[in-house]
């Protein structure tokens, strides 16, 4: 098969990865990829939101096969266009996308098929949300309804910072036409996971646990990013939770989509909360996660590539997929100054020394290559990771190769992989 894999990130680089091993998979290219991507498959300079491009890249090089990284690309309706094409494609359509595309569409779908997950109220007008916060004592979560990035949630510590966050989104327009709705909902205390299943429209079959550290620093302090890293499997996570999961989240959702005529098919990502009466849906999100995607990779055992065209093709009642029983951890590095402004085009040397570590495994987000220098190009730039017999061994062999990188302008949190280290 022709495999193209869109987005440039490090669950792009882990998606490669894990596709360019498949013996079934002739040639693979990436649009637009990364410095690291480049090793394992053509890089194509066409934009992840460039859907005329794509697709005609598609058509004219004979595509059998497209799987979809970025939620952007998925909202905007990447998937159905590939599929008019005659392109085989993994990841949902626009339809079904909208269930990260739009927080209030996500929160009124959870309500009708009576999901667990927080109290909630949809705006559209300033002072009817603020009105809403004023009439609760409770503790607030403000949430731009679209896509923002990963940085349109706020947790307003008092009234006054709900109020704020409120005209920062919908007056002062931080977050653009993302906020032009907002969503306000209790606040859910307990520990967070990150549960992923593949959906062919009708089955859902659970992928490996993970748990994200979203916070840039050291004891989950500082302000949200996009997942500073990410470990597997996530001890919270029994089989127990996992059934309760399926039975209580997943489940119900997929059938929901299917009952309202837009299937949900491509890969559903749970963030949970999980407190003493179990599992509570925070948000979903249509896509991998990163980088929790670098994670569940290392640990795959199957092939992926035939996983995914399962889903695509409505036959995951008929499969079943292996995990090494082994952890994997994954270190993001990140420019300085991240998750605020940052410099681009530093130097980043050392990488194959880091990749030397037993069981390390450098993915590459936010780089890009000059001559045969590597450069930093985003906020979140690598992802070390590795796969070890625990956690512990894990976050050592990680933190290992990080040490063996050489770029002063990066930085990354040390503790990675605390909790389960905690629980022993």
């Amino acid at each position: 098969m022709k495999v193209l894999v869109v987005g440039s990130g490090g669950r792009e680089h882990a998606l490669c990865w894990a596709l360019a091993a498949s013996p079934l998979c002739d040639k693979l290219y990436c649009a637009p990829g990364n410095a690291g991507i480049a090793e394992q498959a053509e890089l194509v300079p066409i934009a992840a939101e460039n859907i005329e491009g794509l697709v005609e890249f598609a058509r004219s090089t004979g595509i059998d096969f497209v799987v979809v990284g970025p939620e952007a690309p998925l909202v905007a309706g990447l998937a159905d266009h590939l599929e008019e094409a005659g392109i085989r494609t993994f990841g949902p359509s626009a339809a079904a996308a909208q269930l990260e595309g739009s927080k209030g569409f996500m929160k009124d779908l959870c309500r009708r098929v009576n999901v667990p997950t927080a109290a909630y109220g949809r705006f559209r007008d300033l002072r009817a949300a603020k009105d809403f916060v004023r009439r609760h004592n409770s503790r607030m979560v403000i949430k731009a309804d679209g896509l923002a990035a990963g940085k349109g949630v706020i947790i307003p510590a008092n009234q006054a910072e709900a109020f704020a966050a409120l005209e920062d989104m919908m007056v002062q327009r931080r977050f653009g036409a993302a906020g032009d709705e907002v969503v306000v909902e209790d606040f859910l205390a307990g520990e967070e996971a990150s549960f992923f299943a593949l959906c062919d429209g009708r089955t859902a079959l659970p992928l490996a646990s993970a748990q994200d550290h979203k916070a840039v620093g050291n004891g989950d302090r500082g302000p949200n990013t996009g997942g500073m890293g990410a470990y597997s499997p996530a001890p919270i996570m029994t089989e127990a939770m996992t059934a309760r999961v399926m039975a209580e989240i997943i489940n119900p959702v997929v059938k929901g989509m299917a009952d309202a005529g837009t299937p949900f098919r491509g890969v559903l990502f749970a963030g949970l909360m999980i407190d003493p009466k179990g599992p509570k849906l925070l948000e979903f999100n249509v896509r991998f996660g990163d980088p929790e995607c670098q994670v569940l990779m290392l640990r795959l055992q199957s092939d992926l590539l035939p996983a995914l065209v399962a889903a695509r093709d409505g036959m995951l009642d008929h499969f079943d997929l292996r995990w090494y029983p082994d952890a994997a951890l994954c270190v993001v590095m990140a420019a300085n100054g991240y998750p605020g402004d940052y410099a681009k085009g530093t130097e980043i040397k050392g990488l194959d020394k880091a990749a030397q570590v037993p069981g390390v495994t450098v993915f590459h987000a936010g780089t890009r290559a000059e001559g045969d220098r590597i450069l930093a190009n985003g906020g979140r730039v690598l992802g070390v990771s590795a796969r070890a017999a625990d956690v512990r061994a894990a976050q050592v062999q990680a933190y290992a190769a990080v040490d063996r990188i050489d770029w002063p302008q990066g930085f990354c949190r040390r503790d990675i992989g605390w909790r389960a280290v905690a629980r022993g």
